[in-house]
């Protein structure tokens, strides 16, 4: 065992492969390490980007209803700002949070 262990040291070229392995594992700019963080990193800035895709496409379908459709506008005014109608009254019922 000794004596294979010796003599693999002594063969310059599986020197220098180790070598290269151990600097591109843990010493160079763009090493393993930091390369599975960018990898990982890059998977969730797409899955914010596709979340980011869908909410721009519910705001657009609520846009063109809100240009195109009167009753949309009264809702959203009604629900969001608590307007009303002459002569009506709003009455806003809050539920208690269950603790």
């Amino acid at each position: 065992m000794k004596l294979k262990t010796s003599k693999l040291l002594k063969n310059k070229y599986i020197i220098i492969i180790l070598c290269f392995l151990i600097w591109m594992t843990f010493c160079d700019r763009n090493n393993l390490i930091t390369q599975f963080k960018i990898t990982k990193s890059l998977k969730e800035e797409e899955a914010n980007k596709q979340y980011y895709k869908n909410e721009i496409k519910k705001d657009s379908t609520k846009l063109y209803n809100l240009k195109n459709n009167l009753n949309e506008v009264e809702k959203l005014a009604r629900e969001k700002y608590l307007m009303k109608k002459d002569g009506e009254d709003i009455y806003i019922i809050k539920e208690k949070k269950e603790e």
